[in-house]
């Protein structure tokens, strides 16, 4: 059977005929995956042995006729989602041999539809980064270009999907963390309405702000596994206790008389003019299938980025606090209670992380707290109501989902700002607790690079979002990475 960009739909189908057992799409995942990571490193831990036992437990809830639609698929799960009895890192040294005694929930959700757990995908460290070139163990590689950067910080789950070593994978997305790297690699991720999935089991960097989501081939499967994976959690306090829809209902539905907004500051000069042209482009095929666009402005987005970094950083400072290196994760040396934890988190921290928690702590500490934090808490505030004003005039919203294609290794090591502004089209829906989708809209012309555009919805309207993106796939063809 060829894997290649294969759909979760056709997997369930080619699964529930008989054309192929679960076992043996395992087995040519795991071929695939020995062929191509060495050069891709899109994966930390690979499970081998755990999957083909799920396979064998997916093969028999398929062979009594009761299969779910992820039954035996085999999926990637970024390295800061705990799941039992496996490795989970965060990409850092200081988890390097923390093996959790717990499941997240989404875990859970999976297993009861049988799922096949392929591996831990690699991930910028504790999430923290946009390149997925912070991780301790593996530097992804997009798939499209080797010399360029799969987006971050879930940049090893849309790398393996991208690559076709796995045919989807979940992430997490803080502040673009599952779109971007969708953009970077050509695939479509979604980042669901805060609360709509529980964060029970995700390893938080910062917690209003953090939101697990699916990465997919297209908007259709993003539907699938949403299915799967949300609803309400009374293990986590901040889980939205609404009710769950069918995702999958308007799919294919005519978006005829939707109205779609063009803030005109994400189309600024910051952006490059290829991934605009992309962008406007796209938003002129949506209204040949009958949606009207407007024309809008979200003039607090400049503020954005300071808003963003000031909250998100304050947070992770808080959240880290804990690995100390006396409870569990990397313990350091030294004399004394003190020598212990500095050398710790000294150690067992790499530089971004280390930098983040130095920011969020300066921006907590006394005399300054008022001057940044409170101040960003209520840009944070300014920024809802300007996306509640759109929504009073339009339907969804059309962005850039990344101001530039993918960028080359290295090229941003020594600028951290470049790096943060680099979030602009992204981070606001983070701030906005808001759902948004990234699908593929074009390609450079000169390298064939992916370029990705965001639907954003209104709370709780992922739906919409869904029938937005997929009716733009219908009309859209992708190209594969050559790997």
């Amino acid at each position: 059977m060829d894997i290649k960009r294969a759909k979760i739909r056709d997997l369930r189908n080619a699964l529930d005929n008989k054309e192929i057992s679960a076992a043996e799409l395992c087995g040519e995942y795991f071929k695939r995956i020995e062929a191509v990571d060495p050069q891709l490193l899109s994966y930390i831990t690979v499970t081998k042995d755990k999957a083909m036992k799920d396979a064998e437990n997916a093969q028999k809830i398929i062979d009594a006729g009761k299969s779910a639609p992820l039954t035996g698929i085999p999926l990637a799960v970024k390295d800061n989602i705990c799941i039992d009895g496996v490795k989970t890192t965060c990409a850092s040294k200081m988890l390097e041999n923390f093996i959790p005694p717990y499941n997240a929930t989404v875990i859970d959700k999976l297993n009861e539809q049988g799922y096949v757990l392929l591996g831990r995908a690699s991930m910028d460290e504790f999430a923290m980064g946009g390149s997925t070139q912070t991780s301790a163990f593996a530097k992804t590689k997009n798939p499209y270009d080797l010399e360029s950067v799969p987006g971050g910080s879930s940049g090893g789950s849309a790398a393996a999907v991208g690559a076709s070593l796995a045919p989807a994978a979940l992430g997490s997305d803080t502040g673009g963390s599952i779109r971007q790297p969708s953009s970077f690699c050509g695939v479509t991720g979604i980042k669901p309405t805060y609360g709509r999935v529980s964060r029970y089991g995700l390893v938080a960097f910062a917690s209003s702000l953090d939101q697990i989501g699916p990465i997919c081939n297209d908007a259709r499967d993003c539907a699938i596994m949403l299915n799967a994976i949300c609803g309400h959690d009374r293990h986590d306090a901040t889980s939205a206790n609404v009710d769950t829809p069918d995702f999958t209902e308007k799919l294919g539905q005519p978006i005829n008389g939707l109205k779609i907004a063009l803030p005109k500051e994400f189309f600024s000069d910051a952006v490059d003019e290829t991934v605009k042209s992309c962008v406007l482009d796209a938003a002129k095929e949506l209204e040949k299938r009958g949606a009207a666009l407007v024309d809008c402005s979200m003039p607090g987005l400049k503020y954005a980025i300071p808003a963003y970094y000031l909250i998100a950083c304050a947070e992770a400072a808080s959240n880290l606090s804990r690995f100390d290196g006396i409870k569990y994760g990397f313990r350091g040396e030294g004399r004394t209670f003190e020598e212990l934890i500095r050398d710790s988190r000294s150690r067992g921290f790499g530089e971004e992380v280390k930098r983040r928690i130095l920011l969020g702590n300066y921006a907590l500490s006394s005399g300054y707290y008022d001057a940044y934090y409170k101040k960003a808490l209520a840009l944070k505030q300014e920024i809802i109501k300007e996306y509640n004003d759109i929504f009073e005039i339009a339907d969804v919203i059309l962005t850039p989902t990344a101001p530039t294609p993918a960028y080359k290794i290295g090229a941003q090591d020594n600028d951290p700002v470049k790096m943060y502004q680099a979030d602009i089209c992204t981070v606001t829906v983070n701030i906005a607790k808001l759902p948004g989708i990234s699908t593929t809209c074009g390609y450079t012309a000169d390298d064939g690079l992916p370029i990705g555009m965001s639907i954003i919805g209104k709370r709780f309207d992922e739906q919409t979002i869904l029938q937005v993106a997929d009716a733009f796939e219908q009309g859209f063809m992708t190209i594969a990475p050559k790997l």
